[in-house]
């Protein structure tokens, strides 16, 4: 036991143990906890269950029922409950999960569910069952569409770390912007290959899903899979890898669907071209092709720069590039992926 907390980086057991302090001022206030599901994914006899349970304030809604404006810090106030006892049931059958130190679930579940958007239901400390859904991927599908997010699908120019300070927590959330032609584009991508998994990956924190997925309602973006991340320090460092997070959960799309084709979507504001080069070295077989959006001058200063172009994209997949939306969905139709 000692041998495991001398692994634990000293600032993630700082962490936990401010979340613990900050837990147990807002139960003697009487507040409980709750769980927020985002949408996951599975396939034929499993599924991976994606949620955090939290004590979060209250929100607030406008006269028509939505929620009022959202400033980005009110996204990073929810108190996180580490290692809670959290029920999913899914075809009349309970399973019990536990949340992990940040209060994340991410789980694999045994169950046979039909190809399509599904439903299932997770609860926490006896409160009232919360719905998730969750994208079931048919045997037979041969394609799908996983996209970053920042800069790709939504103008964050989230790399520099004071822009993503102030993106993230500052911001209102309808303010932000998203990229011009990029949800038409994934719509038509969708529409045009029936069954095909949407898988939204970025680096962004489990935080921020919430907000997202009203960003991505709101603006007529193609509902998908979510897979952020934690912020915050891991068992052995101070942050956690974007690159990594990014590059791993493509290694686990490509071993859980190895019968699915991506075509992967990012920007040259970072990371993503070199990412999708090592991927695509790796798993050729897994690629269906690569789309990168092309920041303006402009949006690279605020991004930090732009990442370097690998000079030989190989040939084991078409390769892609144009500023916006419209222009990706003229490349892809050159290339044959959209039609």
């Amino acid at each position: 036991m000692s041998q495991d907390k001398a692994r634990i980086h000293w600032f993630a057991r700082l962490e936990h143990r401010l979340h613990i302090w900050r837990e147990s001022r807002a139960r003697r206030k009487g507040r409980t906890a709750t769980v927020l599901p985002f949408p996951g994914y599975g396939g034929t006899g499993w599924v991976r269950v994606v949620g955090r349970v939290l004590i979060v304030p209250p929100g607030r809604r406008t006269e028509s029922g939505e929620y009022a404006s959202v400033r980005g810090w009110r996204s990073f106030v929810g108190i996180p409950v580490s290692f809670a006892n959290v029920a999913v049931t899914i075809l009349g059958r309970t399973h019990e999960v536990i949340a992990d130190r940040g209060g994340v679930i991410d789980t694999v579940i045994d169950a046979d569910l039909p190809s399509g958007w599904q439903t299932l239901t997770m609860t926490v400390e006896g409160q009232e069952p919360i719905e998730a859904m969750v994208f079931i991927v048919g045997d037979e599908v041969d394609f799908g569409v996983l996209s970053d997010v920042d800069d790709t699908v939504m103008v964050t120019a989230l790399p520099r770390p004071f822009i993503a300070a102030w993106n993230s927590f500052v911001v209102d959330e309808h303010a932000r912007l998203p990229v011009p032609g990029m949800a038409v584009l994934l719509e038509q991508l969708v529409r045009q290959h029936p069954g095909a998994p949407m898988v939204y990956l970025s680096t962004g924190a489990w935080n921020v899903a919430p907000t997202l997925s009203r960003f991505l309602s709101r603006h007529l973006f193609p509902s998908g899979s979510m897979l952020l991340t934690d912020w915050g320090p891991t068992h052995d460092r101070w942050f956690r890898s974007g690159r990594e997070h990014k590059l791993s959960n493509l290694r686990r799309l490509a071993a859980e669907f190895p019968h699915v084709r991506w075509l992967l979507i990012g920007d040259n504001g970072q990371h993503d071209e070199s990412i999708y080069t090592e991927f695509l070295q790796a798993h050729p077989e897994s690629v269906a092709g690569v789309a990168i959006r092309q920041l303006s001058p402009t949006e690279a200063i605020l991004a930090g720069g732009r990442g370097e172009s690998p000079d030989d994209h190989s040939d084991a997949a078409p390769w892609v590039e144009a500023s916006d939306g419209a222009g990706l969905h003229e490349r892809l139709t050159e290339a044959g992926i959209l039609h």
